[in-house]
C-alpha cells in the first residue's frame, strides 16, 4: 500500500514522437536567425570546430541569410503556421487512437518549437513508461537521424526516472515505404494535364565529405530511388538540392539538372522529393517556385511539383504501418 504522501503517479502508458527537423516560428529576419543560428550551430549539421566555425556564423552568415530565408519562408507560410510544422502536426492526430487508447502519438522539432525534449517529458508525465522516437526521415544521414535521436538521449540523461525507448530505423526501402510512395507519384502524375518526359527524384543535399566518412546517405537515396522507378515501371533521375557553402557537395544538383534539360529535348517535367516526409520550404519554394522558375527559363514547357506524402491517407497508413512494427511486444494492437 502506497503511503498517504506518496506523490500521484499517472497510469502507465506508451508514447510515440514524430520527430522532424524544424522552422522557424515566423516568416521574418528575427525568427529565421533565431532558428538559423541553432540549426547552423549543431556540429552534425556543419562540421567544423566551433573556434573557426561561429564566427562566420554569427558574422557574415546570421548578418545576410535570415532576410534572404524569410522572403523565402513568407512565399510558401500558410494561415495556420509553417507547412512542416501544420503537416508534422496533421501526421501525429491523424495517427492519435491508431494503436489503441493507451498510446499517445505527440510531435516534435529537433530545432524550433515544439522542442524534443519538453514533449519527451511530457509524455513521461503523462505516464508513457516506454516512448518510441520516430525522426521522420525515410534515409539514415547523421545530420537528421542521429541528432534528432541526440537531442532525446540528451534529454533522457538528465531524468531521474528514464522511460524505456526504442528509436524507428531509416524506410528508405521498406515495401511499405516504396508502395505508398509509387503510390502517390502515380496518383499525382495521373492529376496532370500533361506527360512528363523525364521524372526527377531529388534529395536534400550533403557535403560528399560526409559519404566519404561513411554515411550512408547517398546510398539509401539511390535505393530510394532505383525501388521507386522500378514500382512505378519508369526510369527517373536522381539529383541533390539545397547546396550551402564552398565545399563539394553530392551531384548532380537539382538546379542545374533543370536547368540543362530543355536543351537536351526534355520540354515536360515532373519532380518529386521522397527524401522529405512532409512538404517544407525546400520542397514548396526551393523546387515547387525556384525549380520551375529554373526549368521555364532554359526553355522548359511544362514543370509539375509532385507533393510529399504529408498527412494523405496514403502516407497514414504507411506511417501507421511502420510505428506498429516497432511497437510490437509493446501494445496489443487494435
Amino acid at each position: 500500500m502506497k503511503p498517504v504522501d506518496h506523490p500521484g503517479m499517472a497510469r502507465p502508458r506508451v508514447g510515440v514522437l514524430l520527430v522532424n527537423l524544424g522552422t522557424p516560428d515566423a516568416p521574418d529576419a528575427k525568427s529565421v536567425r533565431r532558428y538559423l543560428a541553432e540549426f547552423l550551430s549543431d556540429q552534425r549539421v556543419v562540421e567544423l570546430p566551433r573556434l573557426l566555425w561561429q564566427p562566420i556564423l554569427r558574422g557574415p552568415i546570421l548578418m545576410t541569410r535570415p532576410r534572404k530565408s524569410a522572403h523565402a519562408y513568407a512565399q510558401v507560410w500558410r494561415p495556420d503556421g509553417s507547412p512542416l510544422a501544420v503537416f508534422t502536426r496533421a501526421q501525429a492526430e491523424g495517427l492519435r487512437g491508431a494503436f489503441g487508447p493507451e498510446v499517445m502519438v505527440d510531435w516534435a522539432m529537433r530545432y524550433g518549437a515544439p522542442a524534443i525534449g519538453d514533449r519527451l517529458k511530457a509524455l513521461k508525465a503523462a505516464g508513457c513508461e516506454r516512448i518510441l522516437l520516430a525522426p521522420l526521415y525515410p534515409q539514415y544521414c547523421a545530420a537528421t537521424t542521429a541528432t534528432a535521436n541526440d537531442r532525446a538521449f540528451a534529454t533522457l540523461a538528465g531524468m531521474r526516472w528514464q522511460p524505456a525507448v526504442r528509436t524507428l530505423p531509416p524506410y528508405y526501402d521498406d515495401p511499405a515505404y516504396i508502395a505508398a510512395l509509387g503510390q502517390s507519384v502515380e496518383e499525382s502524375l495521373a492529376g496532370l494535364g500533361f506527360a512528363p518526359d523525364a521524372l526527377v527524384v531529388s534529395f536534400h543535399g550533403m557535403p560528399t565529405r560526409t559519404l566519404e566518412l561513411g554515411d550512408p546517405y547517398h546510398c539509401h537515396c539511390l535505393k530510394t530511388a532505383r525501388l521507386l522507378g522500378a514500382a512505378l515501371g519508369r526510369e527517373v533521375t536522381v539529383t541533390f538540392q539545397s547546396r550551402f557553402g564552398s565545399a563539394k557537395w553530392l551531384e548532380p544538383a537539382t538546379d542545374a539538372m533543370l536547368a540543362g534539360l530543355p536543351a537536351k529535348g526534355v520540354k515536360r517535367v515532373a519532380i518529386v522529393a521522397p527524401g522529405f516526409s512532409v512538404d517544407c520550404i525546400e520542397t514548396l519554394e526551393e523546387l515547387a517556385i525556384r525549380g520551375r522558375d529554373t526549368f521555364t527559363a532554359a526553355g522548359g514547357e511544362d514543370f509539375a511539383y509532385l507533393p510529399c506524402l504529408n498527412d494523405s491517407a496514403i502516407g497514414l497508413e504507411m506511417l501507421r504501418t511502420l510505428l506498429a512494427r516497432e511497437l510490437e511486444g509493446w501494445v496489443s494492437l487494435p
